[in-house]
């Protein structure tokens, strides 16, 4: 039975990495035809690609970045100041009720619900519009997750400082904020994550016009372009990689 262990915990590790290892072997070939074993080439020739305009996806990298990094970052923000005003609110679980209502619907019908008013605003078919409408999807996410932070013992440091002196602004900046630290993290990963692989809402708010990466991934496998796709799902992996790896180094250490 000990001997058995080591080989399955094995087979589980190949089985887990085989996807990811395929993608890149496959960013790294062409013209490899059935019932070829191995691509006529095999090279950094498409990686050397991305920075052409070929491909576009190096503008597609760049735009998917900014608005992951915009949506994450105004979410968790906010999220984080008013969850606190839902938690203390008397009907604060009617409000935390509510705050799931964006999740009922496919991101899709979500996307086409909200396309009317997106057109009226002038925000369809621009960064701008994907910006709010994935804000509209990552903001519940950070009003649900910061509300376990809001107790009695939170509230009783407050009044603390409200009683030695200090103002609301310090309050957050000196007392909230360094205790939440961790929380913050973890949010801002985990919205960002939620903004870099969503498709639905892009597609019909963006109608095409705003290529994020995951954009970028369809639209090479509708062409068939297996290679570029393989490339673009490489670029799409490797920040959530990133942002694992700070996650479990600083972030989950520090908590435990």
């Amino acid at each position: 039975m000990k001997l058995w262990k080591p080989a399955i915990l094995s087979l589980l590790v190949i089985l887990i990495l085989f996807p990811f290892v395929y993608l890149v072997l496959l960013s790294m070939a062409s013209n490899w035809r059935f019932p070829e074993v191995l691509p006529a080439y095999f090279g950094l020739k498409n990686w050397s690609r991305i920075f052409g305009s070929e491909t576009g996806l190096l503008g597609s990298f760049i735009i998917s970045v900014v608005i992951s990094l915009s949506v994450a970052t105004v979410s968790t923000l906010s999220g984080f100041f008013i969850s606190r005003t839902v938690s203390y609110h008397p009907r604060k679980n009617t409000l935390t009720l509510l705050t799931y209502f964006p999740y009922i619907m496919a991101p899709v019908v979500f996307g086409a619900c909200l396309s009317f008013f997106f057109l009226k605003l002038g925000l369809f078919g621009k960064p701008t519009g994907v910006i709010v409408a994935q804000f509209m999807i990552a903001f519940p996410y950070a009003l649900i997750f910061f509300s376990s932070f809001w107790n009695e013992r939170i509230k009783s440091l407050e009044n603390l400082v409200a009683t030695l002196g200090g103002n609301r602004v310090q309050t957050f900046f000196k007392v909230l904020f360094p205790i939440a630290k961790g929380m913050l993290l973890i949010c801002f990963f985990q919205t960002f994550l939620i903004s870099w692989f969503e498709y639905g809402l892009t597609s019909i708010i963006g109608v095409g016009k705003v290529q994020t990466l995951t954009i970028k991934v369809f639209l090479f496998i509708k062409e068939a372009n297996f290679y570029y796709g393989a490339l673009s799902c490489c670029l799409l992996i490797f920040p959530p990689v990133v942002l694992l790896y700070l996650n479990k180094k600083y972030v989950f250490n520090k908590i435990v």
